[in-house]
């Protein structure tokens, strides 16, 4: 059995699964397949042919820890979901997100408030995406990174697994930190090997290339390769792998 609010207008041709919940004023398109378990919280928007996956949570309200440094709109807009994505499996997408169409979030994936992420981007398994990120066109996130807040990457973006972002110098100690909470900007077509970590406020150039286990602590210059602990110049990247 499903709870559907009466205010939702569901089409004929949207399925929804077994045990599902969908709250008061959610607008969902055409061809719209919803899986079990799944809950569509209050006000979301759902573009058409979106596929949503068993126990997905959409629109969800952020309650910060009482010792949280985040500080919470008054009024956060609803979730938008864009035409053609696919929504994985337990995946947890927060209001105030704003998904770009033909995307994919994939199984386990976290999406906070206050993220726009624009279309054709694939956003890997297990990846957490924090608040106030921005995540350009056709940018790939693969599996378990961590892409902190304040946090931009532009157009074409690599990402390769168990990526490290990070944002805050002090780790959480003195009230100087809130002025310089920083996370990295990364330029169109840049490519950031595995299991990298990239320190706060850092600027990876266009069409730099980090190797993978690398350290980046200061900025890049555009179309270079860098490796090492901590990451230094290596080579230029080769004319062939240019966007």
């Amino acid at each position: 059995m499903n709870f559907i609010d009466e205010s939702v207008q569901v089409d004929e041709s949207v399925s929804v699964g077994h045990f599902s919940v969908i709250e008061k004023n959610v607008h969902i398109g055409k061809n719209v397949q919803i899986g079990n378990r799944v809950s569509i919280q209050e006000g979301t928007v759902i573009g058409d042919n979106v596929t949503i996956d068993d126990g997905a949570v959409l629109g969800k309200g952020p309650k910060p820890g009482k010792t949280s440094t985040v500080k919470l709109q008054k009024d956060i807009p609803a979730l938008v979901i864009g035409e053609g994505c696919t929504i994985g499996a337990n995946c947890v997408i927060y209001r105030g997100a704003n998904i770009g169409g033909n995307t994919l979030i994939a199984d386990l994936a976290t999406v906070r408030e206050n993220v726009e992420i624009g279309e054709f981007v694939i956003v890997g398994r297990g990846v957490t995406v924090e608040n106030h990120v921005k995540i350009g066109t056709r940018s790939k996130i693969q599996s378990n990174s961590y892409i902190t807040a304040y946090t931009t990457l532009e157009d074409y973006v690599f990402i390769a697994p168990c990526v490290t972002t990070t944002n805050d110098n002090y780790m959480g100690r003195t009230e100087e930190r809130f002025e310089k909470i920083k996370g990295a900007h990364i330029k169109k077509g840049a490519r950031v090997g595995g299991a990298s970590i990239i320190l706060p406020g850092v600027t990876i150039a266009e069409e730099t290339f980090v190797a993978a286990g690398a350290l980046v602590t200061k900025d890049t210059e555009e179309k270079t390769v860098v490796k090492g602990l901590p990451a230094k110049y290596l080579r230029m990247v080769d004319s062939r792998e240019l966007l």
